[in-house]
């Protein structure tokens, strides 16, 4: 059973009781998280590349950004959420990187200098969860944040044994999870966001890992977006040694994100040269509606001993929505993907995060 307090303490965060019972039934199943259907790689020119900076073309997708940004279409969205355990139980969005700029800072800083190139404020939504909200309010204010328009946070739902009863660790406490990026449409839905961005003219979210430094608002890429003419354009780049991840594929014909955990296993996912990076630009009015995304059973550890815990991905979205794909750089001066898991990350890659972030690209 869980407790009236423990409910009331996660109701803020979106709990959903009916949604927790139906994990529960889950949660004994054999996960069956394999596709099903047809899957092959993307055809020849399905993937479009983004063109080189300064180039004639690429300065002419910025353009139609610019113009986009000038007549405040285009709010971004800093995904900041998770449990807070990669960088030993300190919330990543506050963790310094630059100097003592935290990435949030960063973030906030690439908006502001875009929001003062184009004369108007950019809107800018955080989503948290029940481990960051408050840390994450608190740094906005301490820093004085101003740009950061609002936070609001994803869903939350409750650890469970294998058998489908709510997991309890050592002291006896429930033990609470957020349910993945996927909540991202609920989350902006719910809190009002999305009705609110809509409302004031927005037609466009930009939205970017706060641990990718290198998924700056980019007004070439707004264009590039709208001249595609999708729903959502997703960010993807070539693999390296030891990648893994979501990639583009087509299912059943249509073409989207499929996550690595995925792919059949007799199918060769070298055969797919490029990964998703988890940046995507969304037509607002598209995802202003209901969708059903499905919820992944994940096995993790707690104290020692295996729990189950359901997670959606935001990237499935492609799956229900017109989605294009566009090829960037992971390295020299146009990089837009610098992968900053854990905390030996930062170490290795300050020299690309430092020019990177310095806000001196086209």
């Amino acid at each position: 059973m869980i407790s009236g307090a423990d409910i009331a303490a996660l109701l803020p965060y979106g709990y959903d009781p009916v949604l927790q019972a139906e994990f529960s039934r889950r949660a004994p199943l054999a996960s069956q998280n394999d596709v099903v259907g047809t899957l092959t790689p993307l055809p020849e020119g399905c993937l479009t590349r983004l063109p080189a900076l300064a180039s004639t073309r690429r300065l002419a997708l910025a353009e139609r950004g610019w113009a986009a940004v000038r007549a405040g279409r285009v709010g971004v969205v800093v995904l900041a959420g998770g449990m807070a355990t990669r960088f030993g139980g300190v919330v990543k969005a506050v963790v310094p990187v630059v100097g003592d700029r935290s990435f949030l800072m960063l973030k906030a800083e690439d908006i502001s200098r875009v929001a003062a190139i184009a004369g108007r404020a950019v809107p800018t939504f955080v989503m948290s969860s029940f481990a960051t909200d408050d840390v994450i309010r608190d740094h906005i204010a301490s820093r004085r944040l101003e740009g950061v328009t609002e936070v609001f946070p994803q869903r939350v739902a409750l650890r469970l044994t294998p058998e489908g009863a709510v997991f309890r660790d050592r002291a006896g406490n429930v033990s609470p999870h957020p349910t993945g990026h996927g909540d991202l449409v609920d989350a902006l839905r719910a809190s009002g966001v999305l009705t609110r961005f809509r409302e004031a003219g927005g037609t466009t979210l930009f939205m970017t890992n706060v641990d990718n430094l290198g998924a700056t608002l980019d007004p070439a890429l707004v264009g590039l977006h709208e001249e595609l003419g999708g729903a959502i354009t997703v960010e993807v780049v070539r693999k390296w040694a030891g990648d893994a991840g979501g990639a583009p594929a087509m299912l059943n014909g249509v073409a989207q994100i499929v996550e690595g955990f995925r792919f059949p296993h007799d199918f060769d996912q070298a055969r797919i040269g490029v990964f998703n990076t988890n940046t995507l630009t969304f037509d607002a009015a598209a995802i202003d509606r209901d969708f059903d995304l499905p919820y992944y059973r994940v096995v993790k550890k707690v104290d020692g001993v295996p729990v189950i815990q359901f997670e959606h991905l935001v990237g499935e979205l492609t799956a229900l929505l017109p989605s294009q794909f566009v090829e960037v750089d992971r390295d020299g001066p146009d990089c837009r993907f610098i992968a900053v898991k854990e905390p030996a990350d930062l170490a290795g890659q300050q020299a690309i995060i430092a020019a990177v972030t310095a806000g001196t690209r086209g």
